[in-house]
Order: structure tokens, then sequence, then C-alpha cells
């Protein structure tokens, strides 16, 4: 297949929802108000891109690049970010929906999710070091055997992690988020 190179090129309310649109390359696009959601990315390359208003429920990224991609006010959900290309991935989220996406194993650290709803996401084995969760609801999020050093938390809520299946050290929480830590032992703080 012809391989697609679009270069800042802005992409205004495209409607691509269930489409097929792999092995296609996009740098310093912007992308407003398009439908995506449960198209197929795979193996296409984003690079210094935005997403601003978007629908992207449930697109697959198979071997896709992600590299300097911001999404704002952008519906994530369900989506596979583990499948996409390890080498160079960095995102960032802002107000974004991103219930039971999944980012297993994925090295992610500096990430900003900023006022998301990271409801039910795998965050198994990820390495989110100095990452930022502001004001995020973290309700029934997966951590285990992340790497969470120096992250903040401080203002993110309904978080449940284990202290002990997760590496902490420098990590900054508020005190409701403390208290969360101590769930599995059954106190009662007060």
């Amino acid at each position: 297949m012809e391989a697609h190179v679009h270069i800042e090129k802005a992409f205004d309310q495209v409607q691509w929802s269930g489409h097929k649109v792999p092995g296609r390359e996009f740098e310093d696009c912007t992308f407003t108000r398009c439908d995506f959601s449960n198209s197929d990315f795979s193996r296409s390359r984003f690079t210094n891109c935005t997403f601003t208003d978007c629908n992207l429920a449930l697109v697959k990224l198979a071997d896709a690049g992600l590299h300097k991609i911001t999404f704002n006010r952008c519906k994530l959900l369900g989506i596979d970010f583990s499948r996409c290309k390890e080498m160079l991935f960095s995102v960032a989220f802002n107000d974004c929906m991103l219930d039971h996406a999944v980012f297993h194993q994925r090295k992610m650290g500096g990430t900003c999710f900023i006022r998301c709803s990271l409801k039910g996401v795998d965050f198994e084995g990820a390495v989110l070091n100095k990452a930022v969760f502001e004001r995020c609801d973290l309700e029934r999020a997966v951590f285990v055997n992340t790497q969470l050093q120096l992250a903040d938390f401080s203002s993110a809520y309904n978080i449940s992690l284990d202290p002990e299946r997760n590496k902490l050290k420098g990590a900054r929480f508020s005190t409701e988020g403390a208290l969360s830590l101590l769930a599995k032992y059954g106190l009662e703080v007060g």
C-alpha cells in the first residue's frame, strides 16, 4: 500500500469512524473535532501532533509510533497503548477520558495526566517515574509492579494501590491518598 505522508496539515471534523487507515505518517498535524472511533491506525506514525475534542475510543494502534503527542479533551476509551512502538513514545493528556485504556509495561516517565478520568486503566508494569496525575480519577486503576518514583498524586483521587507491589519512593500523595495506601491492612485512621 502506498504510504500517505501528512506534514503540517490541519484535520477538522474528519469522520473516519470504523475506517482502516494503517501505515500513515502525520508530522506537526492538528486534529480538531475528529471522530476516529473504532478505526485502525496500525503501523502509522504520529510526530509532534495535537488532538483536540476528538473521539478516539477503541482506536487500534498496533505498532504505531506516538512521539510528542498531546490530547486535549479527547475520548480515548479502551485504547491499548501498550501495542504502540516503544521507541520515542511520549504523550500528554489534558481533560481526557481514558477509562479502560491499557498502558501495560509502557515506559512513560514524566507523562502528565491533567484532569483525566482514568477509571479501570491498566498501568501494570508501567514505568511512570515523575509522572503527574493532577486532579485525576483513578477509580479501579490497576497499579501492579509499576514504577512510580517521584510521581505526583497529590491532587488525584480514588487511588488504590499496594505499596508493597509498586515502587513509590518519593511519590507525593494527599493525606486522603496516603491513607488509601493503608487500605489493604484494614486500618482505620481517625
